[in-house]
């Protein structure tokens, strides 16, 4: 539900249904996001979105001490409050100055998560050492220490999209993963004679 004249930033494709009278801007600004601004009418409304991928949902409540690296195609909508930014130094740092596939989520409110497949929350503990391959990542707390590598140093890279890359995280922190890989979809598809058309 949304307060009276309250903005909410979401993924322009999944918008499925508004309240009548909530205003829909589809040329939002949002760096690196294909975002639509839905603000609420004097009366209030809500927003009904729909990720393009079947799999759970996740409601991070951001307080303002903690932001979180969010892959970019996990993010569906976020708080006005909220800031998306696929190029804050958290992010830079990793990618190397390259707008890639993460994004960093900052500020007070909500940020709302999809992922393909189900949704696990990864505890680490002080010192604790995960290694993740980069399509599995949902989102990490900026608490949790991350270095990014290639799976094979003479593999297929790509920082725009994690192709070849995983992730290496040190705890204390949560890392939120998905049990399944839009990218790996995507390759199945491509290798069972699925391609798009033009």
């Amino acid at each position: 539900m949304l307060a009276p004249t309250e903005p909410v930033l979401v993924e322009r494709s999944s918008v499925l249904a508004t309240s009548y009278g909530v205003g829909v801007e589809t040329k939002a600004k949002a760096p690196g996001l294909t975002a639509a601004l839905c603000t609420a009418s004097a009366e209030g409304g809500w927003v009904d979105v729909a990720p393009a991928l079947p799999g759970d949902l996740h409601v991070l409540e951001l307080d303002g001490t903690t932001g979180w690296c969010v892959s970019r195609n996990a993010w569906l909508a976020s708080a006005a409050t909220v800031r998306i930014d696929p190029s804050a130094p958290p992010v830079r740092a990793l990618h190397g100055g390259d707008n890639g596939f993460l994004a960093y989520a900052f500020g007070t409110g909500p940020v709302v998560l999809s992922c393909y497949g189900t949704l696990d929350v990864v505890t680490l503990e002080p010192g604790e050492l995960v290694t993740l391959d980069s399509g599995h990542v949902v989102a990490f707390a900026d608490t949790v220490q991350c270095r990014l590598r290639a799976v094979s140093p003479g593999g297929p890279q790509s920082v725009r999209n994690g192709e070849g890359l995983v992730l290496d995280f040190a705890g204390p922190g949560l890392v939120l993963t998905r049990t399944r890989s839009p990218r790996a979809l995507a390759s199945w598809l491509r290798d069972n004679g699925f391609s798009a058309r033009p």
